[in-house]
């Protein structure tokens, strides 16, 4: 709200300080302002406004729609033919004022009578471009200041989370060896149990660990999911109803880290985790374009503490700053149910997997579906 009203104060004086200026150089020199000197000076002020409002109109058809819209990787057709519609729209416009309103509210015109159409389009046209060129270089500008907001509060985010992983981090080294230890002293007494440790401790690893471009192979992200479900029904023996299916080859696909379990965790610790007739459902469908992830689950009557590790929240700022204009997603009730689902439009990345396990064999424990 804040954003609309600084930007309709400032546009509103660039207009009124640009009409202001046109009129008062109509009046000190009425020859080089273009005023007509076969009409009154009254006639000369509203064909003035008429040509503002013009200008006004192409200005923000071509700002606020031609370019945000349709200045995109393969919509170049689209975008010559909203470019050119620049010239129809101005001259439409000037049309409707000034051979339409002003002849009947103030008994004059601009243009001669049987003036051609053609006459209207080059005007359009010609006085429309100048107006197309400054919407251009408004919003390039725009973009790139908006980019670089982005990337500054990336850059402050990332050092604000190092921080504060810097003071909680444990030694992983230690934290491994730990496990390990342990691991090793269960295994010969509730396999069970070192199973559940040895699944802790990649959940952790794969926590801790970074990469230079700060994406994961969307396997990695799978494989972490699928962990968190069995430690889950370690938690749960025999009474956690939950799938998760996995349709298309994540092959090529690259994420950032943790980008799916907020809306899993959500799911845990809102739903219904223990009746058979509505299990929690996540179902990753992937195609060489997106990634979608859905998650679905029956709500509780009641709602329990509110405190939640990452929350959708922070995951929705995530999402604006790694993934801007790249992503949807829909998250809410649906009766009884609660859904959550995210669409990434990144495409898959052409790579060559060498001596690598297949799906069902890295992870048995989803049901993986062929594109």
């Amino acid at each position: 709200m804040l954003y609309l009203k600084k930007f309709f104060r400032w546009h509103v004086l660039a207009w009124t300080a640009y009409f202001g200026y046109v009129v008062l150089g109509g009046l000190i020199r009425p020859e080089t302002a273009g005023h007509n000197p076969r009409i009154s000076l009254a006639q000369n002020v509203w064909l003035d406004a008429s040509f503002l409002v013009a200008r006004i109109t192409t200005f923000y058809f071509c700002y606020l729609l031609v370019f945000p819209r349709l200045l995109r990787v393969g919509r170049l057709p689209l975008l010559v033919l909203g470019l050119g519609a620049v010239g129809p729209v101005f001259a439409g416009v000037r049309a409707a004022l000034e051979e339409g309103l002003y002849p009947w509210l103030l008994g004059f015109q601009n243009y001669w009578p049987g003036t051609s159409l053609s006459m209207y389009l080059f005007d359009g046209f010609y006085y429309a471009i100048p107006n197309s060129v400054l919407a251009a270089a408004l919003w390039a500008a725009e973009q790139v200041l908006h980019r670089e907001r982005e990337n500054q509060q990336l850059v402050a985010a990332r050092r604000t989370a190092e921080l504060a992983f810097l003071k909680t981090q444990l030694n992983p080294h230690f934290l491994y060896n730990t496990l390990n230890m342990l691991y090793g002293l269960a295994y010969g007494v509730d396999k069970a149990l070192a199973g559940g440790l040895l699944k802790l401790s990649e959940l952790m690893r794969y926590m801790l660990r970074d990469t230079p471009d700060g994406l994961v192979d969307l396997r990695e992200e799978i494989e972490y999911l699928a962990n968190f479900l069995d430690l889950y029904r370690l938690r749960y023996p025999g009474r956690l109803h939950a799938a998760l299916t996995v349709t298309g080859d994540p092959a090529g696909h690259r994420v950032a880290p943790l980008l799916l379990i907020p809306f899993v965790e959500n799911a845990f610790k809102h739903g219904v985790l223990d009746d058979p007739a509505t299990p929690v459902r996540l179902h990753l469908v992937l195609t060489p374009g997106a990634i979608e992830f859905t998650v679905e689950n029956q709500r509780h009557n009641y709602q329990p503490d509110h405190g939640s590790g990452i929350g959708l929240a922070n995951l929705h700022r995530r999402l604006e700053l790694l993934y801007p204009d790249m992503y949807a997603w829909q998250v809410g009730p649906e009766g009884q149910q609660f859904r959550a689902h995210l669409r990434l439009d990144v495409p898959a990345r052409a790579t060559v997997l060498a001596a690598t396990a297949p799906m069902e064999t890295l992870l048995p424990a989803l049901a993986v579906v062929s594109a």
